[in-house]
């Protein structure tokens, strides 16, 4: 699907007129924007617009990382949305020369549509152009990362909140899957910012000053997001570490005991292996009493060596 506007030379806003007005000269500039396009206005973009064939490879072969890339007359972005529920990346490609912006996509993005209603229902064109709605598509991306990376955010400020009174095994279930979600979202974000820095950088693309401070704020905003991603990939690994820690230490409490048992028990195992040699000359078996005399001197023994070992502290679970 197609959708066109156009702004006359004087600022007149045309909706959807056909492709071949868009040469004519009474415009001033024009947006395109290509959504799930078949193979017929596909071939627009050479036949008509006639792009480079990399910059048109690039928007067929999903899925291209952020980049910037300069062409004889236009520049070429590829920008990633992100799904507000799989976090999965959605391609955006921006083709912007002086005269026009085209964008394709192959989602349907609540980004673009917010953007294109926005300048269709402006009324002054006078200031307006391509680079000022390359600005509005890119920081209507940039701001839907916000409420993604906050929810990720919230989810793990709730599993630290739960840690002490929920269950270890699910909420260490529930970090990784956060650390996973965290992941994703900083393989888009990321590379968003290098492109954007890229961008406030570049020799080649016209911006004035005025205009540069706007996609500086976008930047900044990718600057803030990279640092909540960073921040809470930190406390992910913090509960991991915690829960590691506990772990051990109570593994090691349980070792502590067991070792306190088995040495209790390893002087009492020692006689009643002296007395089961069955020796044929072992005075003490022709004792009388002897059978309860080494039961109860080990029952003594084991008795003396607990309370020993508690007044210690070995049996303390700290």
């Amino acid at each position: 699907m197609l959708r066109i506007m156009a702004v006359t030379k004087d600022h007149e806003l045309i909706l959807q007129p056909s492709v071949e007005e868009l040469s004519e000269d009474r415009m001033e500039w024009y947006w395109v924007d290509f959504i799930d396009p078949e193979d017929e206005e596909i071939k627009l973009l050479s036949s008509y617009f006639h792009f480079h064939p990399l910059a048109i490879e690039d928007c067929l072969q999903f899925l291209q990382r952020p980049k910037l890339e300069y062409y004889q007359g236009y520049s070429f972005f590829v920008m990633h949305a992100l799904h507000t529920q799989s976090l999965a990346a959605q391609e955006v490609d921006l083709f912007i020369g002086e005269k026009f912006i085209v964008s394709f996509h192959y989602d349907q993005l609540a980004e673009m549509d917010s953007t294109w209603n926005y300048f269709a229902g402006l009324g002054n064109f006078s200031s307006i152009g391509p680079i000022e709605v390359g600005h509005k598509i890119m920081d209507k991306i940039v701001d839907t990362y916000f409420p993604i990376v906050q929810n990720i955010e919230d989810h793990l400020l709730d599993i630290e909140n739960n840690y002490e009174k929920g269950n270890k095994h699910t909420l260490i279930q529930q970090t990784f899957d956060v650390r996973s979600d965290l992941l994703k979202v900083r393989r888009t974000i990321f590379p968003m910012r290098d492109l954007m820095y890229r961008t406030l950088e570049s020799k080649r693309l016209i911006i004035n000053e005025n205009k540069k401070a706007y996609f500086h704020d976008i930047y900044d905003h990718l600057i803030k997001l990279s640092e909540m991603i960073d921040s809470n990939r930190e406390m992910t690994s913090d509960i991991r570490d915690n829960y590691i820690s506990l772990n051990s230490y109570k593994m090691n409490n349980i070792m502590k005991t067991l070792t306190v048992i088995t040495t209790i028990f390893m002087p009492l195992t020692f006689i009643a292996g002296i007395y089961g040699m069955n020796f044929q000359y072992m005075p003490e078996l022709k004792w009388r009493e002897g059978y309860f005399f080494v039961l109860g001197s080990m029952l003594v023994l084991g008795l003396s060596m607990y309370f020993w070992f508690r007044k210690k502290g070995w049996f303390d679970q700290d």
